[in-house]
């Protein structure tokens, strides 16, 4: 596990950017594992800038969303479908792009198909990953067992709690999700995790040195051959 600690925010996310384009000179049909949240905004934001400027092409790329609220409408404006439209892919030229399906009539069914779709791409070149206060990565929330398929999964107290501050009201959050279980996303050949703000030193800092243990989710990831964990100052401070 290399842990990259960048001077603050803008650095972070100009590293992170800087390896989809290295991934994407590498393989330009790669398969991207892309996480919402308030941390990757800044690399879409730069991602897209690259487009523009021309220096990165999708066009042969494929992107696999790792989590979504459920249930929830596409159009709703708090649902990740919309945040990456709205983000990122209303901006650049991937050639398919996957979100779990919020308004899937039997969840199960929805994550089962999910996981053939990820199969049937060949699997995930580069995931990104954000992490939770709490340590989970997607929405896999701390508990008694890795889940390694995608699956149907409530929210923790605490992931409401902190997503209430994109809604009205904690009241409007949604209690429930989909998302790519532990064994998906370890099956990434690449991942690289982001980490902003000194809120999140505490977890960085079990992630990457404490016990691997379900009850911090993101401590799998030391059994990962190639993570590369990219904190600003604060949240790698511990480290």
């Amino acid at each position: 596990m290399k842990v990259l600690v960048q001077k603050n925010y803008e650095e972070l996310s100009k590293k992170a950017a800087e390896i989809i384009k290295a991934q994407l000179a590498e393989k330009p049909d790669s398969v991207f594992g892309l996480a919402t949240g308030g941390t990757p905004g800044g690399t879409y934001e730069e991602i897209i800038r690259m487009y523009k400027a021309g220096e990165v092409d999708f066009s042969r790329a494929t992107a696999f969303n790792l989590d979504e609220y459920y249930p929830i409408k596409k159009t709703s404006d708090q649902s990740y479908y919309y945040f990456m439209q709205k983000n990122l892919f209303d901006h650049v030229n991937f050639a398919k792009t996957f979100i779990p399906n919020g308004e899937a009539a039997d969840a199960a069914t929805e994550c089962a198909a999910y996981d053939e779709k990820i199969a049937a791409h060949g699997g995930i070149d580069l995931q990104i990953l954000g992490i939770g206060g709490n340590g989970h990565i997607g929405f896999n929330e701390p508990g008694d067992e890795f889940i390694a398929a995608t699956h149907h999964t409530p929210l923790d107290e605490s992931t409401i709690k902190a997503n209430a501050r994109f809604f009205a009201d904690v009241s409007e959050v949604p209690r429930h999700s989909l998302t790519m279980g532990i064994g998906t996303i370890m099956q990434a050949k690449k991942i690289i995790l982001l980490a902003s703000g000194a809120g999140k030193a505490d977890i960085i800092q079990k992630t990457v040195r404490g016990a691997i243990t379900p009850q911090v989710p993101a401590s799998v990831l030391q059994l990962h051959p190639n993570v590369t964990i990219i904190a600003d100052t604060e949240a790698g401070k511990l480290v």
